[in-house]
């Protein structure tokens, strides 16, 4: 307990999956939160839930996509809490879904605002405010789908492997003012998201995902939330330009076919050519 006592965090996507969880986390350890998302209802009881764990949690509706908005989040941080000390870009949507020759422009187009865009611009706008204080640490939600190739994901796939190189080229620029960036890479978790563009029941799917990696569980949204709370503390004030899978061993590939057997094994996607927030599924 206690080992972000004193620090202000911002976390987008906050409102639901692994953002709300860790925001809750990080309130727990002693973090004042900005939760930043769309969806207002939503938000504001995850921001109350986060409050209700430790510390003084506020929401900030906030589109990603927008530099404007992304600028105005970082101010209400400034603001309620006088400092920013961590930021985990984790917004994201599924994105354009569909073959490379149908997909169209306006969905990829969407697809990297707010997968990528909102990525480089909530690290351009955090670093000076990070400065400010002697270092920080900034954390993004990439994705196993950033380096193993899935079918119809184009978009995101492209989306989440910019999201590694970003990092590694801003932790190499950030670094000498102590500002750490690393990113997280999740396989397959319950979330929102999933439980939207899944027909099947939560335990359905858990029970799928329990068979498709080498720990025979599915993913929660809690086991993002505690690499992040490692990324985001003093724990990792070595650590930088880190890319850090969390899947269970998905990505190895020795259970079912490993990723390509997983992903012929689950259920079939919900027909759609595009994927928004999970508040909207």
């Amino acid at each position: 307990m206690g080992q972000l006592t004193g620090k202000t965090a911002i976390i987008t996507g906050a409102a639901s999956g692994m953002g709300k969880a860790t925001a809750i986390l990080f309130a727990r350890e002693g973090a004042n939160v900005v939760l930043a998302d769309l969806n207002e209802k939503g938000g504001e009881e995850a921001a109350q839930l986060a409050t209700n764990a430790g510390a003084s949690c506020v929401f900030q509706r906030t589109d990603v996509s927008s530099e404007p908005e992304i600028a105005a989040m970082v101010s209400r941080a400034l603001k309620e809490f006088g400092r920013l000390d961590i930021t985990f870009n984790n917004a994201g949507i599924g994105g354009a879904v569909g073959s490379v020759e149908t997909v169209s422009f306006e969905d990829w187009d969407r697809t990297q605002s707010i997968c990528l865009r909102g990525i480089f611009l909530g690290i351009k706008h955090s670093a000076g405010a990070m400065r400010a204080t002697g270092g920080g640490s900034i954390i993004s939600t990439a994705s196993i789908a950033a380096f193993h190739a899935f079918p119809h994901l184009h978009a995101y796939g492209a989306a989440k492997a910019g999201v590694i190189n970003l990092t590694r080229s801003s932790a190499i620029e950030l670094g000498r003012s102590f500002i750490r960036v690393n990113c997280i890479s999740p396989g397959n978790i319950l979330t929102p998201m999933v439980y939207g563009v899944i027909p099947a029941t939560p335990a359905e799917i858990d029970a799928q995902f329990a068979k498709s990696q080498p720990i025979p569980r599915a993913g929660q949204p809690e086991d993002i939330a505690n690499a992040a709370l490692f990324l985001a503390s003093d724990a990792s004030r070595f650590v930088t330009g880190v890319n850090l899978t969390v899947d269970g061993g998905l990505t190895l590939g020795a259970i079912d076919g490993g990723v390509t057997g997983a992903i012929e094994g689950a259920p079939p996607v919900r027909n759609s050519t595009f994927r928004g927030p999970s508040f909207e599924l």
